[in-house]
């Protein structure tokens, strides 16, 4: 029996030839990244050397990664001081994968990793992130852990106990209608299969309606993949994945372009006509709760997000700005906008886009993820309704357990803005 592209990563990995799903393995990992949690990872890798006599010091300096995106800039002394012990760590254990507040590299970690060529195809990648599998987007098998197991990781290079996960193949056939965005698609797949229907499994995204789709858009689709309880989501490396990391990225190394073998073994195969999807929308409090936009049309918002890990890449703020473009925000909503990286940032600032969003009303925030978890900037009052583009609305998720969020594409969100209640951008 042939091996889905997990296996043979994990094969790999491992030092095997093959391997069985349910098997245990230790795989090495390729690549190790954490944000300002990278404090409380510290503090258990310090515990890992304790009584030993030695030094502590991390297995492989080149294959860590922090990027300091979570609180920025600093909300507390707490939290400067945290990222003060960060900064200290990095310099002293030679971690040049260092990205801090910065605006000539700064960013969201998930953004960060593949535009600066860190994530490549075949690789094993683990994060102090549940929504570390956005990395699948280029063929990798990455996906969040504990700061625990992280701390073994920064010290031995290996995961352990990793079982052989079960793969669900997603085949999304024809290609997305105008107005209909990656976002809605994979927010069509979680209310298909509910927030629990690939806990522990993979899902292995396969069709013209993924390799028609840019690697932006496939990083959305991989992001929300934990939505559905998935470990990981993955596409497999194609020219797109080349492209990217060759002509945005910068790479110039060979390339593992792993692919499945044409007689893998998957537990469910899930078919999707791209072409009969429309807009959708994720009601409060769960993001399986999804809905087309013609049945929420009409509920009136107070905030409306755009950016983060999820939906902040320069084609997300391009949408948003064509539908805006010579027009207002509607009195009584805040419009906040989030670009996942400086870079993205910047180079929305030079075709001005930023400036289009601006004249119509909207804030352009450093790139960050505060207001996404509610914890810093963009924080809802009580009995207020945010309609967003990030990837989580559980209840008290924007920083109010009072309030509601629901979750939407870029465009969704861009016309929405205009009329004040939640609107079909078509």
């Amino acid at each position: 029996m042939g091996m889905t592209i997990v296996q043979k990563i994990l094969a790999r990995a491992a030092g095997r030839s093959e391997v069985a799903v349910g098997e245990v393995v230790e795989p090495a990992v390729d690549l190790a990244m954490s944000h300002e949690n990278g404090a409380l990872v510290m503090n258990q890798f310090f515990e890992v050397f304790k009584g030993t006599g030695l030094e502590p010091t991390v297995w492989d300096p080149s294959k860590i990664a922090i990027i300091l995106d979570h609180r920025v800039p600093a909300e507390s002394a707490k939290t400067a001081t945290n990222q003060k012990k960060i900064r200290e760590f990095v310099a002293k254990q030679g971690i040049t994968k260092f990205h801090d507040i910065r605006g000539d590299q700064g960013g969201i970690c998930h953004q960060i990793l593949p535009e600066h060529g860190y994530t490549r195809p075949g690789q094993v990648i683990v994060g102090t992130d549940s929504h570390t599998t956005s990395h699948g987007a280029v063929g990798a098998f990455s996906f969040g852990i504990g700061a625990t197991e992280m701390a073994g990781v920064w010290a031995l290079g290996r995961i352990f106990n990793v079982e052989v996960p079960a793969t669900i193949k997603v085949v999304v056939n024809g290609v997305l209608p105008e107005g209909v965005l990656p976002k809605d698609l994979i927010l069509h797949l979680i209310g298909s299969i509910s927030a629990e229907g690939a806990n522990f499994q993979v899902i292995e995204f396969h069709g013209r309606g993924v390799t028609s789709m840019p690697l932006s858009g496939r990083l959305t689709i991989c992001n929300m993949s934990v939505e559905a309880g998935a470990t990981s989501g993955i596409v497999p490396a194609d020219a797109e994945t080349e492209r990217y990391l060759r002509e945005e990225a910068g790479v110039t190394d060979p390339l593992d372009m792993v692919a499945p073998d044409a007689d893998a073994e998957y537990s469910r195969v899930i078919e999707i006509d791209a072409a009969s999807l429309a807009p959708q929308i994720a009601c409060p409090h769960t993001v399986d709760r999804v809905r087309p936009v013609d049945q929420v049309a009409g509920v009136k918002v107070h905030q409306i997000v755009i950016g983060s890990c999820t939906n902040g890449r320069l084609d997300d703020l391009e949408v948003a700005a064509r539908i805006l473009k010579g027009r207002r925000v509607a009195n009584g909503v805040r419009m906040l906008i989030f670009p996942a990286s400086w870079r993205i940032y910047r180079e929305a600032l030079r075709r001005g886009m930023l400036a289009e969003l601006v004249d119509a009303g909207a804030v352009v925030m450093n790139p960050g993820c505060g207001c996404c978890l509610g914890v810093h900037q963009g924080a809802l009052g009580d009995g207020e309704v945010a309609l967003s583009t990030t990837n989580r609305n559980f209840k008290g998720r924007m920083g109010n357990p009072n309030a509601e969020v629901y979750l939407c594409s870029p465009a969704v969100a861009a016309a929405s803005a205009l009329t004040g209640v939640i609107t079909d951008p078509r």
